[in-house]
């Protein structure tokens, strides 16, 4: 399985919290609900006039610091961090130039940060040798960007269940629930990077009605999280995350004609290494160098990674791509002349990838049914058990 970043390996089955809770026990700033920092003029639900205000052009630009004290590779996973929200949200975190209002971004005594914009230069902490995972510093970031823990909602008690006879002391805040938070209106996510994981020394929260269902995660940001950031800040963004050990995506209304005009992207994320694309279709206006309609395809997480194919369009099927790790982007762009069908592709990934090319005349079922995707929305799986079944099996 893949490290979630290039600096800092662990279990595989250790999820962003219960790291986070570890790293920060021996810390000396008293911190709510394990790693958010109290402010003194409000209380951590009361959270107005707190969010980066969002430009003209419709991106929020969020100025950040770094710490000197970081090295080459620390730097580089912070950022590789970053570009994940600026690929799917209009998030976009840049180098602080003048402004007032910043991230300083520090290797201090932990994994922590304040809740929203609190004003002046504002520390997120991520500290070296403990916080230096991709899903732990989106974490930290989402909590700068507004964001309360997953299990804190008002609505929680419909989702989850508290253990407090496995949670001392009683009172203890980490497992408050805030009764007036934003829920945005959108679905309890049990995959949250925000989420805490299901035991801290005992099992503290089930699920329910399913005890069965896999709370927290360790990868990053989920499409749930992506949603509400896009909602919170009214982002227009058309982006879709596809963890699934193997699985399809498509353009909208596939395979009739695609909309004028759009811009989606697809990042696929896989477990292990070498994902490979597939396109099974592809049917898209033809234009002189492709500036018209497109797709492009890049290896890794953002739009400033590698170029494994080039915009491409017209009707001629593109033979494979493969990425280097675990990261894939699809990107696919159309303008506001011709339309056509559009593509359909599917992805495989590590030994999964192998076993469906050296076997696949063997195997009878679409890998499309899997896990389908169209227009920035992900469908569940028709057949989960199969592919919960397939993953353990070759992965």
């Amino acid at each position: 399985y893949e490290s979630p970043s290039p600096i800092e390996t662990d279990s595989e089955d250790e999820v962003i919290f219960n790291r986070i809770l570890k790293v920060n026990k021996d810390c000396s700033r008293y911190l709510q609900e394990g790693d958010i920092v109290p402010q003194r003029s409000r209380s951590a639900i009361n959270c107005r006039n707190c969010y980066w205000p969002q430009s003209s052009d419709g991106i929020v630009r969020v100025p950040y610091v770094l710490d000197p004290t970081y090295e080459e590779s620390h730097i580089k996973g912070i950022q590789e961090a970053m570009a994940e929200f600026e690929t799917l949200t209009c998030i976009n975190f840049v180098k602080r130039q003048t402004e007032r209002d910043y991230l300083s971004i520090k290797s201090a005594d932990g994994c922590w940060s304040n809740y929203g914009k609190v004003g002046g230069g504002q520390t997120v902490s991520v500290m070296k040798g403990g916080c230096m995972w991709k899903g732990i510093i989106q974490h930290e970031l989402d909590h700068a960007l507004g964001f309360l823990h997953e299990h804190s909602r008002s609505d929680r008690d419909k989702y989850v269940k508290i253990m407090w006879e496995y949670i001392s002391p009683a009172d203890r805040p980490d497992f408050k629930k805030f009764e007036n938070s934003n829920n945005l209106g959108l679905p309890y996510d049990y995959s949250s990077v925000m989420h805490y994981g299901p035991t801290v020394n005992h099992t503290t929260i089930v699920p329910i009605p399913d005890g069965a269902v896999h709370i927290g995660q360790r990868q990053g940001l989920s499409n749930m999280d992506v949603a509400k950031i896009n909602k919170l800040y009214n982002c227009s963004r058309c982006s879709t995350i596809l963890d699934a050990a193997f699985g399809s995506l498509k353009s909208a209304n596939h395979p009739r004609n695609y909309s004028h005009n759009t811009n989606c992207v697809w990042l696929i994320r896989t477990r292990s290494r070498k994902i490979s694309l597939h396109f099974r279709a592809f049917e898209l206006q033809k234009t002189r160098g492709c500036q018209g309609d497109y797709v492009k395809v890049y290896d890794g997480s953002s739009k400033s990674s590698t170029v494994l194919m080039d915009k491409t369009c017209g009707s001629k099927i593109p033979t494979d791509v493969v990425a280097s790790s675990n990261l894939m982007l699809v990107e696919f762009v159309t303008d506001g002349a011709g339309t056509a069908s559009g593509f359909q592709a599917t992805f495989t990934s590590g030994r999964i990838g192998h076993f469906f090319k050296v076997r696949e005349t063997l195997i009878p079922f679409k890998i499309a049914s899997s896990s389908t995707v169209t227009n920035g929305c992900a469908n569940a799986s028709e057949d989960s058990n199969f592919q919960s079944t397939l993953e353990q099996t070759f992965l």
